[in-house]
């Protein structure tokens, strides 16, 4: 697996960021993409005063479920509760179907977004929460829309792979996520994870990764901590593909889930363990293998 570290950029132009990174389709961390008073304002004892009675849907691993899009929650608690628990100890424990933001439009309105591409969507923000030792699966987003994710507290780890990975990380067919094991890097179970080229990096308070539409993304909390994202619109060919994503294929395949169950994720299992034999033979001999970047 070949991993380039993410470039670190500030003070680009429109222009130049256009250029270089969304063109490109080339993952960077921005240091100045978000400004405005949530940087001074929010933090635990502020998010606990004013929204810590909201109860809360707590999710775990996402391993533990590796034919779903995502676990059903594991409990329920008060969000205040929830932030003791993350900033006491590790725990895989997340929050990513409850959004603050929505809960309490007033603390969205304290965000303030540098608009460095067109037709980014910041009257929709969604907000992340989860323990040091959480991770997400490995995965890219069914509406192939760009992504700005911004950290708030805390280190993320981000790995990242153009989409033309997917065969290398065992993706299952009809879903949009993939069962390689990034986490361990197994290499021997998932041995065309070898091949496997990409780029990882570490965000921090105040820094904002863009992950390009279609990119798998693969996150770890390094510590507890929360972010935010906002989309952008991608092309139009992305488009086409993300609404077939959420209109065809994402009902086609909990139609055949239903109507087929097990056998339905040992099918998928298989295509995606065959697909990555293929990508492999395509490759040839690791050692002289080349990549497009």
């Amino acid at each position: 697996m070949e991993l380039k570290p993410v470039q670190r950029v500030e003070g680009l132009s429109k222009q130049e960021f256009i250029e270089r990174f969304v063109r490109t389709k080339t993952p960077v961390i921005l240091k100045d993409f978000v400004g405005g008073p949530a940087l001074d304002t929010w933090s635990y004892p502020y998010f606990k005063e004013v929204a810590g009675d909201l109860i809360v849907p707590v999710h775990g691993s996402e391993n533990a479920h590796p034919d779903m899009v995502h676990s059903a929650p594991m409990t329920k608690m008060k969000f205040g509760e929830y932030l003791d628990l993350i900033q006491r100890e590790p725990t895989e424990s997340r929050l990513f179907l409850f959004n603050l933001l929505l809960e309490k439009p007033e603390i969205r309105k304290q965000l303030v977004f540098n608009k460095v591409a067109d037709n980014i969507l910041t009257w929709l923000p969604l907000m992340f929460f989860g323990g040091g030792g959480s991770s997400t699966r490995n995965h890219f987003d069914i509406d192939m829309s760009h992504v700005f994710l911004t950290q708030f507290d805390g280190e993320k780890k981000v790995t990242l792979f153009p989409n033309s990975c997917s065969p290398l990380l065992y993706k299952l067919p009809y879903n949009f996520h993939g069962i390689g094991d990034l986490k361990n890097r197994d290499f021997e179970k998932f041995p065309a994870l070898q091949y496997a080229s990409g780029w990882e990096g570490t965000i921090r308070r105040g820094e904002t990764l863009f992950m390009p539409a279609g990119y798998w993304h693969y996150i770890q909390y390094l510590t507890g901590g929360y972010s935010v994202s906002v989309r952008a619109l991608s092309s139009a060919r992305d488009r086409v593909v993300g609404f077939s994503n959420l209109v065809i294929t994402r009902n086609f395949d909990n139609a055949m889930r239903k109507l087929l169950k097990d056998r339905w994720y040992k099918y998928k299992l298989n295509e995606a363990y065959q697909r990555a034999e293929k990508a492999m033979h395509r490759l040839g001999p690791k050692q002289d293998r080349s990549f497009n970047r």
